[in-house]
């Protein structure tokens, strides 16, 4: 019965609305009439009475109609719409009057009718629609608090007014926000819309067990990178699931609404790093360049691949082995730009030589980028000859053709591993440095590596690792307790990729700013946090031990090598080593022999040699057991 009613008055809406305000418009006029019969006679104007009323609602109602009053959903209605029923009731009144004067000519309606009449029905009709707005508001926001979380608001500005002003009208299921917090001194305990601002963001803690708060919403899209990292962390001390409100600007945008785009804090946020983009010198330096990136399918070559197709080169050659990521790249690039410049995708071996000098012979890169490697350092300890022959020769046999085909810029990306490795795919990216350097002295091709840390969520970084184990409900594995590691986005160390080469000149070794080092025990901690759950509670941490040939943390630069600043602060160069070419390259062959014999041992030696500062841990470990 009660659903078909509801149905009934949805259905007749608008007829139901104009019914309604013919009844209050009737009241309104009729009721200066009561007020003035002390002081005249009803018989003067019996006969003008139901007239004078009858032309006066018609008046309303051509108005309120021609004027879209029953076209508003009221209970979304704003200021505007309620302006809009003032002047249409004043203009309603005001044909009244006027079209009074040439009908009624006998006996005029009184003055204080006018007046009155006006009065009773802009505010009847007015405060009719507004009750009526805030008694639907208020219904539905009780009926979704109900089942809604207990929120914490950080932040009393802009983007919080506005997320509560949505909130007011459209109740979101999710949320229940009960207090905020904010900085500003000048804030505290004052209200926004009627919500209490009861500390600052060093109160969290305390305010999530008094108020029992459930979730931790972060809406000041405009803080900076650093306190964003404090608040983060502060939020962390709780058991909250803690989200970001976007950037309205962005929000706008996009054309979507304000709490549909809350979203889950990422591990990237607790990074505290700036959000870098695309130079009008990258844009320019690729930009209608032919370009070839090797294992252009992996986490950091499909990142290479995405901003070099949005400065538009002339072509975009792609090569990778394996051919089901190299698929998956190739058909995001062209549904997003089609054939605005050529797209080549090449299923090919770095290690095949004669393969990589006709694919050069073919397409003619000027810019080459070297990202096919090897990178997971337990696996390449116990297959070392594959990574020698992957990671160290793949790189000679590109720079080799990258020299005869006149490449003018090969860029090759290392890894903080190679600086004073202790294991075997660390010292096979160090011998690619070497290649680098050795092949900058003799060719007119301006070589260089770029050298950075860990990336969040590339292939073999521990954030897929523990995203899988926490799925699985645990426990996390974690190697040390103190274990630390320097970390970036992909997007940001790409981008740092493609401007550290544009300013190669020949030899250098770029080394990126990774900021400050991250306990891997906190980025677990944080991580089951993020994901809902409580740390050595819901999801046990435990330590493995530090696996074959792994650091408690990584060297981003050697000692012998210096470092020299550039116009981007987030890079540094490091002097080119002197070497004898000769020699390099005899070694160099001396390694592909001992390699292609698959005999472990041998080439690790041979590695050692070849980089003095290798010390393999794992001949540390046998030679304290024996």
């Amino acid at each position: 019965m009660k659903k078909s009613l509801t149905e009934l008055v949805r259905r007749f809406r608008k007829q139901i609305l104009i019914l309604f305000d013919i009844v209050v418009i009737t009241a309104s006029y009729l009721v200066p009439w009561v007020l003035i019969a002390g002081r005249a006679s009803y018989q003067q104007y019996a006969s003008l009475l139901a007239a004078s009323c009858f032309l006066f609602v018609c008046c309303f109602e051509i108005v309120y109609g021609l004027m879209g009053m029953y076209d508003s959903l009221w209970r979304y209605a704003e200021i505007v719409e309620f302006f809009r029923l003032c002047v249409a009731s004043v203009i309603a009144v005001a044909l009244f009057a006027v079209t009074s004067l040439f009908i009624f000519t006998d006996v005029r309606v009184p003055r204080s009718v006018y007046f009155l009449s006006a009065l009773f029905a802009v505010s009847l009709t007015l405060y009719s629609r507004l009750t009526y707005r805030m008694y639907r508001n208020v219904k539905l926001g009780q009926q979704g608090k109900k089942l809604a979380r207990r929120t914490l608001l950080i932040g009393a500005g802009d983007a919080a007014s506005t997320l509560l002003h949505e909130q007011f009208k459209s109740p979101s299921p999710e949320m229940n926000i009960i207090c905020c917090v904010d900085d500003a001194p000048e804030k505290q305990g004052r209200y926004i819309m009627g919500i209490q601002i009861m500390g600052t963001t060093e109160d969290i803690p305390e305010l999530v067990e008094r108020c029992e708060i459930e979730t931790v919403l972060l809406a000041i899209p405009t803080m900076d990178e650093e306190n964003k990292r404090r608040v983060l962390s502060i939020c962390n001390r709780t058991k909250c699931n803690v989200k970001i409100l976007p950037d309205i600007v962005k929000m706008i945008t996009d054309g979507k609404d304000l709490a549909s785009r809350i979203r889950d804090v990422k591990v990237e946020d607790l990074l505290g790093r700036d959000e870098v983009q695309l130079s009008s010198t990258i844009t320019q330096f690729v930009g209608g360049r032919r370009v070839m990136v090797t294992g252009g399918g992996g986490s950091i070559g499909s990142e290479l691949c995405r901003q070099i197709a949005s400065c538009r080169p002339e072509m975009l050659i792609i090569v990778d082995i394996y051919e089901n990521s190299a698929y998956a790249i190739q058909q995001e690039l062209r549904r997003k730009y089609g054939s605005e410049f050529q797209l080549e995708v090449l299923i090919a071996s770095v290690r095949d030589s004669k393969k990589m000098d006709a694919l050069f012979e073919a397409y003619r890169p000027q810019l080459v980028f070297h990202a096919a490697a090897h990178k997971h350092v337990p696996l390449m300890e116990d297959s070392p000859e594959e990574a020698v022959k992957n990671n160290v020769f793949g790189t000679y046999n590109t720079a080799v053709a990258a020299d005869k085909y006149g490449a003018e810029r090969f860029v090759l990306i290392s890894t903080d591993k190679a600086v004073n490795p202790t294991n075997v795919m660390g010292a096979t990216k160090r011998v690619c440095e070497m290649i680098v350097q050795a092949m900058a002295q003799k060719s007119k091709t301006r070589f260089a590596a770029v050298r950075f840390g860990n990336v969040l969520g590339s292939n073999g970084s521990v954030i897929p690792l523990f995203k899988d184990q926490i799925a699985c409900g645990g426990p996390v594995t974690v190697t040390h307790p103190d274990i630390v590691r320097y970390f970036m986005t992909i997007s940001e160390a790409v981008s740092l990729v493609l401007e550290a080469g544009a300013m190669a000149t020949g030899g250098e070794i770029f080394v990126l700013d990774m900021g400050k080092p991250m306990r891997i025990l906190d980025l677990a901690e944080n991580l089951i946090k993020l994901s809902g759950f409580i740390p050595y509670k819901d999801i046990q941490i435990v330590f493995t031990g530090l696996r074959p040939g792994e650091k408690l943390f990584e060297e981003l630069l050697m000692d012998e090598e210096g470092l020299q600043k550039t116009a981007n602060r987030k890079i540094y160069i490091g002097a080119p080593l002197k070497l004898n070419n000769q020699t390099f390259f005899d070694h160099l062959m001396t390694l592909k022999q001992i390699a292609y014999t698959n005999n472990s041992d041998n080439l690790v030696q041979a590695l050692v040699d070849m980089v003095p500062t290798f010390h393999h841990r794992r001949d540390e470990s046998r030679a304290g057991e024996m």
